[in-house]
């Protein structure tokens, strides 16, 4: 059971809500031009390559989860966010449209707590920095506690940048010591919640009693029917599953192939660093992923495949970079059809495409619901096919999943650290949460000439039929 709070812990959070406040009312009068220099600031800072690598790498070296060599590869979110930030507008008049004679006006949300995940104590903040920044919001980021030094690294080099332009440098602040009493009280007395994270964090800032964007589950999983690339499909997992050594949601879980290319995929994937796990080696193996009473073990959550191989008790090959099981059970009682957190992906033989669609709800109906999923085609129907029937927000086509669905340069989704996963994922938003989700806005609207159409127009073929 969770202790109390003690009244110091309520006097450190309620200061830097009152620092964060006056911090507020002193960039209260920014302009455009001079939230867009105070972004640039902090997005040089936080995502040069030097500051970014050295931070990145404490991340790792703190929490003991990701690949210390690949972790700042993530520098580009950093660019992306700025580069989505700069290209829209956030202070005063933001939209208008004249023939519904409306303007709106953005304003500051507030005072933000930022919960962080130990997976992007580094990424996380700029991230969030970048657009509150934009919308003259502050915020107060509650770092996990196994990564609260690399936050707290970030977060400085934060408050330098604000300091070079004139900005005052508590528009952001870290909690030195969180704790779950402290973090609650936090949200609590926050205007703004952005909880990115596991379950627990998520469902705790819905029930702060105050407004939170949180996000969901993954459990990313792709179709590969017989029109694809296969090189190209094997290589973009292989990419997406590498990345930080499979620590984020979007990373490739699950493979669902059609018969008629799975044997071609399956080499094309051992070509690219896959190993195939044998029968005797995927029993090791899910015991080495999973406690008897279904948890995820952390010792084997994002880190090498000789790592896991190592923990699990068999060897593997050199140049194996990760592993992979075939699997053709589905269901809460078969883990490889969960989000593994992990070099690890599941291989599924579906008979044709209409089988694969059974499959997609199969496993979203295990865990994932309304995160991510893809597809490697180039067959437009099965394209549609497959996005109307998979229940997620967002449908990565022909791309590496968790290097894509936050936003890439290679396409148009919105680049950010946080995924919502609407409904689906007991999430409020579906959305990328971005830059319009950092602000107020407030509608003005003019009279316009009558817009009103006739009855019989409104009402079509039951217009004047018989009424009760």
């Amino acid at each position: 059971m969770a202790r109390d709070i003690t009244p110091e812990e309520i006097a450190v959070i309620d200061e830097m809500i009152a620092r964060a406040r006056k911090a507020m009312d002193e960039v209260a009068d920014y302009d455009q031009e001079q939230v867009d220099r105070l972004a640039r600031a902090l997005g040089w800072h936080c995502g040069n390559e030097t500051t970014f690598l050295r931070i990145a790498q404490m991340g790792v070296d703190e929490s003991g989860i990701g690949d210390r060599a690949g972790r700042a590869g993530k520098r580009f979110k950093v660019q992306g966010v700025l580069r989505d930030a700069l290209r829209q507008k956030s202070v005063g008049v933001i939209e208008e449209d004249p023939e519904k004679g409306l303007t709106k006006i953005g304003k500051p949300a507030g005072v933000i707590a930022s919960l962080i995940p130990t997976t992007n104590p580094e990424l996380t903040p700029p991230v969030t920095g970048i657009y509150a920044a934009k919308c003259r919001d502050a915020v107060i980021f509650s770092p996990h506690p196994r990564a609260k030094e690399t936050t707290n690294e970030m977060v400085e080099v934060m408050r330098y940048a604000c300091r070079l332009v004139g900005a005052p440098e508590d528009l952001f602040q870290c909690v030195r010591k969180p704790s779950i009493p402290g973090t609650n009280y936090l949200m609590a007395q926050c205007d703004l919640t952005l909880a990115t994270g596991g379950k627990p964090m998520v469902h705790a800032a819905y029930s702060s009693g105050k407004p939170a964007y949180g996000v969901g589950a993954g459990n990313s999983t792709m179709v590969i029917d017989e029109t694809a690339d296969i090189k190209e499909a094997a290589m973009n997992s292989r990419v997406s599953k590498m990345s930080d050594f499979g620590s984020g949601c979007s990373a490739d879980g699950n493979l669902i192939i059609v018969d008629a290319v799975y044997e071609q995929m399956k080499e094309a994937l051992i070509a690219e660093g896959g190993y195939l796990c044998s029968p005797e080696e995927k029993e090791l193996l899910a015991k080495a992923l999973w406690k008897e009473d279904g948890s995820r073990r952390i010792e084997t959550v994002a880190v090498s495949a000789k790592t896991i191989a190592d923990f699990a008790g068999f060897e593997l090959p050199e140049g194996a970079k990760f592993l992979m099981v075939e699997q053709d059970k589905i269901g809460k009682a078969y883990p490889f059809s969960r989000e593994k957190l992990s070099v690890t992906m599941a291989l599924y033989r579906a008979k044709d495409f209409e089988d694969t669609l059974r499959m997609v709800r199969e496993i979203f109906a295990v865990g994932g619901k309304g995160h991510s999923c893809g597809i490697y085609s180039f067959d437009e129907a099965h394209i549609l096919a497959h996005a109307a029937n998979a229940p997620v927000s967002r449908v990565m086509v022909r791309q590496p999943q968790s290097k894509a669905n936050a936003g890439s340069f290679e396409n148009g989704m919105p680049m950010t650290s946080s995924l919502g996963c609407g409904v689906w994922g007991g999430n409020v938003t579906n959305e990328n949460v971005s830059l319009k989700h950092y602000m107020n806005v407030t509608w003005v609207a003019r009279p316009i000439p009558i817009d009103r159409p006739s009855e019989e127009e409104l009402f079509g073929e039951f217009f004047n039929t018989e009424v009760l």
